[in-house]
């Protein structure tokens, strides 16, 4: 067996190569949440790699997994970031990392069985889907060329739906028909795509004419004649210091994005379970998935800290682990250091920044409907009754709840949303008498890559 396809952690500076292919894998989704939540896209680079370089040193350079941008946190980031400001939301993220090391410890002296009992699939499903439909209103109103809250216009309508139509029929058929690679990155197809299908547009002046012709009804107007503008990555610099953002404490935000931590933090177990499955050893045991999680959670906080997104295992990455064989976890500490220095690079946030808004609402329609399906499965999965009294009152209170937008005033915070689903999940579960309360966990049952969805 060469050193390539050993488990154990050889470090070569002739792997580098592979270490930047595998960031590859996973740049399209890394980049799409800051994207998406008005991040910083250089700075979600250099926590994916800060982030994995931590994961390591914890789990003492055992398991052959890259850490990125979290899509489980999207919808709570962009409702956080419009409601609180990018500071008071790295707060609650940071606490949602902080959640994490939690589980950790009571993982580590209590045994897997603690999160069987405190989050059953009859919680956790619910609140998956809660994440996936909360904003979907959002992706709508980006296909179609509007702001996020619909309230005025970027793009006229009939254009934003060819480069939306493009992007999201892209990302499908890379998924479905793709082979070898590119069935790894249907998002980043799917960005290039829409971004192709603008350049086009612009060319051949159907944007212009498009635009001149637009009534935009009673809705502010912001179109402009052309999708795509290179100015500002000419006034960008090539080499730059990412635009770091520091927390600042708000304990709204706290509680609205901590719970929301719950879905990644479960779905935590089916990465670890896949990736042990793609290359033959048992890293539940061996670092231990206490370890593994504490990893996730410190990685999560040090982006929080940085102004990044939270991290979590990217399947894609281990999709190409398993198409390619490589199982030494020196290969992702050379993904971290290429995403480190590509963080540097200026030139290339300001190329992330001129992607038309109708191309991540097309990717977006699908991503927040692949998320409710995850949900979905995983009731589907734990075989569930969901027309007991119990797990009726459970699924229904937590979907409405979040869903529905259901909120009140403590005496001194306001709580709602995905945060409020969470926690009304979580006090049911516990309070609600209960015949059989020992469901096992949904990626206890076995996970393949194929199932799992980065949350």
């Amino acid at each position: 067996m060469s050193n390539v396809h050993s488990t154990e952690y050889n470090f070569r500076p002739k792997d580098a190569l592979l270490g930047t292919q595998m960031l590859f894998v996973a740049f399209g989704a890394l980049v799409l949440v800051p994207l998406l939540t008005g991040l910083d896209a250089n700075v979600a680079l250099f926590t994916a790699g800060a982030g994995t370089l931590v994961f390591q040193v914890i789990t003492r350079g055992k398991v052959p997994v890259f850490l990125a941008s979290s899509f489980a946190f999207i919808a709570p980031i962009i409702y956080g970031v419009q409601t609180w400001g990018i500071p008071a939301t790295m707060c609650g993220l940071f606490g949602a990392g902080l959640l994490y090391v939690i589980f950790s410890f009571l993982i580590r002296i209590f045994g897997v069985g603690v999160l069987r009992r405190i989050l059953p699939p009859v919680v956790t499903g619910p609140v998956i889907m809660v994440i996936g439909l909360y904003l979907a209103p959002v992706a709508v109103h980006m296909a179609m060329g509007r702001t996020g809250d619909g309230s005025a216009w970027l793009v006229p309508n009939s254009t934003a739906m060819i480069i939306a139509g493009v992007a999201l029929i892209t990302t499908i058929f890379a998924s479905l028909l793709g082979k070898g690679w590119i069935k790894l990155i249907p998002i980043l197809m799917g960005i290039i795509a829409g971004y192709a299908a603008s350049l086009i547009l612009d060319a051949t002046g159907f944007t212009a004419a498009t635009q001149a012709a637009f009534d935009p009804g009673k809705l502010q107007n912001f179109t402009a004649p052309a999708l795509v503008s290179f100015g500002k990555i000419t006034e960008a610099p090539l080499l730059a210091i990412p635009n770091f953002v520091f927390p600042t404490w708000n304990l709204e935000a706290i509680l609205f994005i901590v719970p929301v931590a719950i879905a990644p933090a479960i779905e935590h177990f089916g990465d670890i379970l896949a990736i042990g499955g793609i290359s033959g050893k048992d890293y539940v045991k061996d670092p231990g998935i206490q370890n593994t999680m504490l990893g996730d959670g410190v990685a999560t906080s040090l982006a929080a800290v940085l102004g990044g997104p939270p991290n979590t295992t990217y399947s894609e990455v281990s999709g190409a682990v398993a198409l390619t064989r490589a199982f030494n976890p020196a290969i992702m500490t050379w993904a971290a250091i290429a995403a480190i220095i590509l963080a540097f690079v200026g030139k290339l946030g300001a190329v992330l920044n001129t992607i038309p808004v109708p191309v991540m609402g097309g990717i977006m329609i699908l991503l927040f409907g692949a998320i409710t399906v995850i949900g979905i499965n995983t009731l589907v999965r734990a075989g569930n009754d969901l027309m007991l009294p119990r797990n009726l009152a459970i699924v229904a209170l937590i979907l409405v709840s979040g869903i529905g937008g259901l909120s009140f005033d403590l005496v001194i915070v306001k709580l709602g949303g995905i945060g409020l689903a969470g926690i009304v999940g979580v006090i049911l579960n516990l309070v609600l008498p209960c015949k059989d309360c020992n469901d096992p966990l949904p990626d206890e049952r076995g996970t393949s890559p194929d199932q799992h969805t980065d949350l």
